[in-house]
């Protein structure tokens, strides 16, 4: 048999905006007249492509054009990932290509931006000569400056950690878009101090971004044609935003008096137009309260589904991982979710196969996990030690390779029939689509997703992406709906 152990391990390949763990996205072909050509290429989650709109945006002020073919830039940005060695070591291979064009274009520009930029800092201009800029997340306003330097000859770096910085002020370039679905970020950072996970280190402390920014961006979107959005933080449920603590000016004006938290937030959010849908990511179970599910359920327009990682299904495991939740208390978030928001709502979770002291038995406790939820679909990897992290400090990398395989092979095994059990629920309800464009596998068929964040293919007819549609859901596999339309 096939092993089941892929590149991306993710088992709902064909949904599009789904690519949390190890998306990869190029920058588009937009030719303006400018005189250079930025090549951008983003790995990672959603909140790194987020960003690339936004390095994006601060370029195409700067005079530069984007371009899809990396041999026609005369500037390279990876916008990396330092979730898993796989990603860190796929930027490298890029790097050794791109030493090839820098070799017959001699005043190509090469720059390291995002999470590994920020966790290896000036080791990256020590051992990749090609590059130029090594730029952290919180530095992109000072791009402008950097490449200034390194026109100059000098390498250009700047991998400061702000406490403040969300870039409110500026209007994501959204040149990846469908023109549907937008991505919004609306806070910066973690809190979190998971033992195995690098992000605080790599961007920072959470700080909220201005809810009136966000209310606003979502307005504009809806204005020019997009239905749907999805909030991005990398633990949304503690957004919280305090005029007190943030723009004292704004009470004067008659602006927000109280905190604002995220079932807050969501709402102002979903006032907008009833036809903007909204979505979220990513959940932590310790935070995610009644108050959001009900604010869920009150609004149609808010799509029944999230994503709740839960990464073991062992307490002590969980313990061991600083997820500051056992198990007990992640299956109350989920009779929580599945009370209010009712068993068709989707949820989606991350596990980590493998991790530091696992037992046999705590493995088989995930997938007794597995089991009481039945996951729509999860994000399934084996661990990864990453240098830096609690983890890596405090416990040894002790369980076999071949051991880590076979658990995480298991645990896929069981979401691909879970996965498959839920999708055969779907048949013969009819369920209202957003349409977001052709199908990958025939331009005679257009897909979408439905609430609960599941693609649906159906015959393409006279109708067109951006539309609301209700479908009848005909058949299914584990990873696709397929139907007809009904309206």
């Amino acid at each position: 048999m096939k092993n089941l152990v892929q590149d991306i391990d993710l088992l709902q390949p064909e949904a599009p905006g789904t690519e949390e763990s190890c998306g990869y996205k190029v920058s588009e072909e937009v030719n303006t007249g400018k005189r250079r050509k930025l090549y951008i290429e983003s790995y990672g989650c959603q909140m790194n492509f987020s960003d690339s709109e936004i390095v994006t945006s601060i370029m195409q002020k700067e005079g530069f054009d984007t371009t899809s073919q990396p041999e026609g830039a005369d500037i390279i940005f990876l916008n990396t990932c330092s979730i898993r060695e796989k990603a860190e070591q796929t930027v490298r291979n890029r790097l050794t290509h791109f030493n090839g064009l820098k070799r017959q274009k001699p005043e190509l520009m090469v720059g390291i931006l995002g999470c590994m930029a920020e966790r290896l800092k000036e080791k990256l201009l020590e051992e990749e000569k090609i590059v130029d800029l090594v730029v952290g997340p919180d530095a992109y306003r000072d791009l402008p400056n950097l490449i200034s330097e390194a026109d100059a000859g000098q390498k250009g770096v700047n991998v400061f950690l702000s406490r403040e910085e969300t870039y409110a002020d500026i209007s994501p370039l959204r040149l990846n878009s469908n023109g549907v679905t937008a991505f919004i970020s609306i806070m910066r950072g973690c809190d979190n101090m998971c033992s195995f996970c690098v992000v605080p280190f790599t961007r920072g402390r959470e700080r909220s971004r201005d809810p009136h920014s966000i209310v606003a961006e979502a307005r504009q979107l809806f204005a020019q044609g997009y239905r749907e959005v999805t909030l991005l933080g990398q633990n949304v449920d503690s957004y919280k935003w305090s005029p007190e603590e943030n723009n004292k000016a704004r009470l004067e004006k008659g602006g927000i008096a109280n905190v604002v938290n995220f079932a807050h937030l969501l709402e102002m959010v979903a006032t907008i137009h009833p036809d903007l849908r909204v979505r979220f990511s990513t959940s932590h179970p310790k935070d995610i309260t009644d108050e959001v599910l009900h604010t869920m359920a009150r609004y149609e327009n808010i799509c029944k589904y999230i994503h709740l990682p839960a990464q073991s299904g062992n307490s002590r495991v969980l313990e061991v991982m600083n997820r500051t939740y056992d198990r007990d208390w992640y299956l109350n978030r989920v009779d929580a979710i599945r009370r209010i928001l009712g068993q068709e709502c989707g949820i989606s979770s991350d596990f980590i196969a493998g991790f530091c002291t696992e037992t046999e038995a705590e493995h088989q406790d995930t997938l007794s996990l597995m089991e009481l939820v039945k996951y729509d679909f999860s994000y399934m990897f084996f661990y990864s030690e990453r240098p830096g992290t609690l983890a890596a400090k405090k416990y040894a990398d002790d369980i076999p390779l071949e051991v880590k395989k076979r658990r995480l092979n298991e645990i896929i095994q069981k979401q691909q029939a879970h996965s498959l059990e839920r999708n055969k629920l779907e048949i013969g309800k009819v369920q209202r689509i957003l349409i977001e464009g052709t199908s990958r596998k025939s331009d005679q068929q257009l897909q979408g997703r439905n609430s609960a964040n599941k693609v649906v293919v159906f015959d393409r007819g006279d109708l067109q992406k951006g539309q609301y549609v209700n479908v009848l859901v005909t058949g299914c596999t584990g990873a696709t709906l397929f139907g007809e339309v009904v309206n």
